[in-house]
């Protein structure tokens, strides 16, 4: 089975002390209307940081920074094994806007089961859940 390598922004209000992370709803393909946290694959040569930086200026016209790795994800889907790092992300630059996505939220410890998440990205929720406050 072939591995897709993605990286994944918990994009926060404050990493240091977390209240709402933001999420989006994919505006395409099998899974729309599903909510994830942005991001997207990895490119030949470059590394996962790296990588969530150009692809969050890419969907969101924002920048980021990133923070610690919260954990990587291994899940299989029928066609593919999707492995994705998940990492803590600050918004230091621009507004969000959605490029990609069809709507956004941001999501507390409250609301974090208030949408229809992708398979992937219920695999980091409880994680979140433990951390922000």
């Amino acid at each position: 089975m072939k591995t897709i390598r993605v990286v994944a922004a918990i994009i926060c209000d404050d990493m240091n002390k977390p209240t709402e992370v933001f999420a989006t709803a994919r505006g395409y393909g099998e899974f729309k209307g599903r909510w994830e946290f942005p991001g997207g694959k990895i490119e030949d040569g470059e590394a996962p940081r790296e990588a969530l930086i150009r692809e969050i200026k890419e969907e969101l016209d924002t920048e980021i920074i990133v923070g610690d790795l919260i954990t990587t994800v291994e899940y299989d889907y029928p066609n593919f094994h999707l492995s994705m790092d998940c990492f803590w992300s600050e918004i230091t630059v621009g507004e969000l806007v959605l490029k990609e996505a069809e709507a956004s939220r941001w999501l507390t410890k409250d609301t974090l089961d208030s949408v229809e998440w992708l398979p992937a990205d219920k695999g980091v929720i409880e994680i979140i859940r433990n951390v922000i406050v």
